[in-house]
């Protein structure tokens, strides 16, 4: 029987550069919608395992039977069926996804971001969202940001080094993916904050944010977390400054573009508060200062060479002059109202299951969750 591999192999090969094919075995429409991205350039084909069923001889003559198969389909049954087609036709070293699409699109990925001595700071990397969520480290606890739905990953990462989850931060109302947040407040009792402009009319309990405050870990020591509200991608948008070094900007700055202000169906009014936000509240702070941002589109334009999410913003604001540069309310609006692209109808349902007001079986939970985030201004800056 053919071997399994998990989505923290997929990623791992994909950053060493393995010369594997992926095989994708899902409908032409569901490769299109969501696939396989990582850091590095892979091989990826689709040849739905319907045509590995109806015609088994004629979608293996399409393989090099010299070349290294591993199976990806949405749960795992078809990619393993498929697996085990190639298998009896003589390829060697083939083996399938476990969780398939559905495990990759919820899998995590720690990198460490270099910090001065006395705090560590990671970047938790969602590929299958092309989203982050962070934690930041300090004497035994652990402040997590824009937590996800795996809420396994980040108490066994608590276990592992040995910390305590105390304090758990939204940068906003998430619409593109289902927050951890309260699940994982449930679970370690930590401290839940968001801001009232997105969370007042919610069901959730939870700690206002109040702008300009500072949270600090317990014991006083160790650095602070600076909250600046920063309406515009939602009401209650929130960044969080790190030791005057670093900015938790969500959706409010992104490495390439800014957040998307018409999820709210208010186009205009929420341009104006980013607008405002922009000019007044984030082109004030020191272009030193670097961005951990909530999404990202291209691993090649927004990545580093360790393939962390993030750069200082004084090269955000260059690289993104066709939106930064302008200088009235009435150009940046015009900027919106000609990038703005057709929001996902599932979003709206996200935005109520994250503020507890629905409560979807499980699986439609999965179904909800996966895909790549459309939560960006534009694709690219000009």
């Amino acid at each position: 029987m053919s071997a399994s591999f998990t989505s923290e192999e997929l990623f791992q090969w994909i950053e060493e550069q393995r010369d594997y094919v992926y095989l994708d075995v899902r409908g032409e429409d569901d490769h299109a919608r969501f696939s396989v991205e990582g850091p590095e350039a892979i091989t990826l084909l689709n040849i739905p395992y319907y045509d590995f069923m109806e015609d088994p001889e004629g979608s293996v003559a399409k393989l090099d039977a010299a070349k290294t198969y591993r199976t990806i389909c949405a749960k795992q049954g078809s990619a393993m069926f498929v697996a085990e087609v190639l298998e009896e036709a003589g390829f060697d070293d083939v083996r399938w996804l476990e969780g398939g699409m559905n495990g990759w699109g919820q899998v995590l990925i720690p990198k460490r971001i270099a910090t001065p001595d006395g705090y560590d700071l990671w970047q938790f990397n969602r590929p299958g969202k092309a989203s982050c969520s962070y934690g930041l480290v300090h004497d035994g606890q652990m402040m997590v940001f824009d937590p996800s739905r795996n809420v396994d990953f980040y108490t066994a990462f608590a276990n592992e080094h040995g910390l305590r989850i105390t304090h758990l931060f939204e940068t906003h109302l998430q619409a593109d993916y289902i927050s951890g947040g309260p699940a994982l407040a449930a679970a370690t009792g930590a401290t839940y904050h968001a801001h009232d402009g997105d969370f007042a009319s919610s069901s959730l309990e939870y700690t206002p944010v109040v702008d300009g405050a500072t949270v600090a870990f317990e014991g006083g020591s160790g650095p602070g977390v600076l909250c600046t509200h920063a309406p515009g991608h939602t009401p209650g948008s929130t960044v969080y400054l790190v030791d005057e070094r670093f900015m938790i900007s969500g959706d409010t700055v992104f490495i390439v573009s800014v957040g998307r202000p018409d999820l709210g169906k208010k186009v205009v009014e929420w341009a104006k508060q980013l607008y405002a936000t922009l000019k007044e509240r984030i082109c004030t702070l020191p272009d030193a200062l670097q961005v951990l941002p909530g999404h990202y589109t291209d691993w090649g334009t927004e990545a580093t060479g360790d393939h962390l999410i993030m750069n200082d913003f004084g090269t955000i604001k260059a690289l993104n002059e066709s939106i930064y540069g302008l200088d009235n309310e009435a150009d940046f609006i015009a900027y919106i109202v000609d990038n703005m692209r057709d929001q996902p109808e599932v979003y709206n349902t996200i935005r109520q299951v994250n503020a507890g007001l629905l409560s979807p079986e499980a699986e439609e939970l999965d179904t909800m969750d996966l895909g790549k985030n459309e939560c960006a201004a534009s694709h690219m800056a000009a």
